[in-house]
């Protein structure tokens, strides 16, 4: 059940009914939404109801064996058997599918199950966190619906509290989630999906037919529909949660403006970025000495790559970047001197494009004759048509949109009369209908 389909927004409309009467009943509605969430994978396959719960109840009793342990070594082997349960559901049914899984490659997004899971058994082995109680806020915030195809990763020990403190819903708040959903389907079909069927998907499946600078163009709008495909299901997702009283974490803060590729990683995919510092980076020994912490953000962004895909493609990718970061980081501790912001940004900005270059390619010989192609300099813009280039300025413009300008169109929205809101949307849905007819796309993180 995709984000975008109507499918999914009556599935949601009806929870949100079923939800609120029974708000003042905290076992009631922390049921309802387990219910949801298992709904949701079912959708899927049916087996996932047997393995979901499997899974999610060997970390809880993980948590509540570490809650109670003392000893060291009773410590580590807890924290080792739910290493090894999620990396092992990830190598079964996403890198090793045709040889081990048994009912085929994992449709959904395992890699945010997995990495939620971990960073709740991960927390409570560091003490950072105390031991979840109950048996169904565990399930529940571990299996929460919105995040489940394409995060943002959240962490169960931040999200089960929320559910035992359930409040009633500001009409303010159901404004805010309305926008955010809005938003989100507006950037996924006006600007994603554009681009990647006027221009993305054919120079990137055939390269060859196209010139340098069509191919380069391609490039930079990869760059803005991944962007806004993957930030449009952030701004669904989250605002899913708010119809339900639920707060998500942040995602995305206009990456594309950042001076550094360290800024870039504070600013895009921020739950996966957090989460490679806190569990993967920090967890290398001699952190204080000259020569790890380079090595240290090389492997974490190795770390990075494969978790997106067992190839090539991806490692280069996780590479580029983790050299990238230690080159960064170089800078700062030798140079101590910041490049101007103009050039900064637009050094950061293509350092990035390059690497989507392996991201998107299908093969790592796609990736290079895409380069190849941008190499030759040859020019002729007969395939990028005005709309192309009108919907990739809009995009390249809306980041530099003050921060304080969106949430002040936020407010302004959340505040009116409902039938203001319902008409907005309205007119939103009909506009998204007219230019998307054939319906959108699945979401790109979804295979991840």
């Amino acid at each position: 059940m995709l984000l975008t389909s109507s499918a999914y927004f009556i599935f949601l409309s009806a929870l949100f009914l079923l939800y609120w009467p029974i708000a003042r009943w905290r076992l009631a509605c922390i049921s309802l939404l387990l219910f949801a969430n298992y709904f949701f994978y079912a959708k899927w396959d049916l087996f996932y109801l047997a393995l979901i719960p499997a899974a999610s109840l060997v970390d809880y009793l993980v948590g509540r064996g570490l809650g109670r342990a003392q000893q060291p070594a009773i410590r580590r082997l807890l924290l080792g058997v739910s290493i090894a349960g999620n990396i092992g559901l990830l190598a079964t049914f996403k890198y090793f599918p045709n040889q081990l899984s048994p009912v085929g490659p994992f449709p959904i997004g395992l890699s945010f199950y997995a990495f939620q899971a971990l960073s709740y058994t991960l927390d409570v082995y560091r003490r950072d966190a105390q031991p979840i109680t109950s048996l169904l806020s565990y399930f529940t915030a571990v299996s929460f619906f919105p995040t489940t195809l394409a995060g943002p990763i959240t962490r169960p020990a931040s999200l089960a509290p929320q559910l035992d403190r359930v409040k009633l819903l500001l009409p303010i708040d159901g404004g805010r989630a309305l926008f955010l959903i809005g938003l989100g389907m507006a950037k996924k079909y006006l600007i994603a999906d554009y681009l990647a069927e006027n221009l993305v998907n054919r120079v990137f499946d055939t390269p060859n037919l196209y010139t340098g600078f069509e191919a380069l163009m391609a490039v930079y709008a990869y760059a803005l529909q991944l962007y806004y495909d993957f930030s449009g299901y952030t701004d669904v997702a989250i605002g899913s949660a708010l119809l339900l009283g639920l707060k998500l974490p942040a995602n995305f803060n206009a990456p594309y403006v950042s001076q550094h590729l360290a800024e870039f990683w504070r600013r895009w995919h921020i739950t996966l970025s957090n989460w490679l510092r806190d569990y993967v980076y920090f967890s290398f020994p001699g952190l204080r000495g000259k020569k790890m912490p380079y090595l240290a953000l090389i492997a974490t962004m190795l770390v990075g790559g494969i978790w997106h895909g067992a190839s090539w493609n991806f490692l280069i990718w996780g590479a580029l970047h983790g050299i990238g970061l230690a080159i960064v980081r170089a800078w700062q501790q030798v140079v101590k001197r910041p490049i101007p912001a103009i050039p900064a940004v637009f050094l950061t900005f293509h350092f990035v494009c390059l690497a989507w270059i392996f991201f998107r390619a299908s093969t790592l010989e796609a990736a290079f004759q895409i380069l190849q192609r941008i190499g030759s300099l040859t020019f002729s813009a007969a395939n990028v048509s005005w709309p192309v280039v009108l919907v990739l300025t809009v995009g390249a413009l809306a980041h530099f949109i003050p921060s304080g300008w969106f949430e002040k169109t936020k407010e302004l929205f959340a505040t009116r009369p409902f039938y203001v809101q319902a008409a907005a949307l309205m007119l939103l849905i009909v506009g998204l209908q007219y230019v998307a007819a054939t319906g959108a796309a699945p979401f790109i993180y979804t295979k991840f």
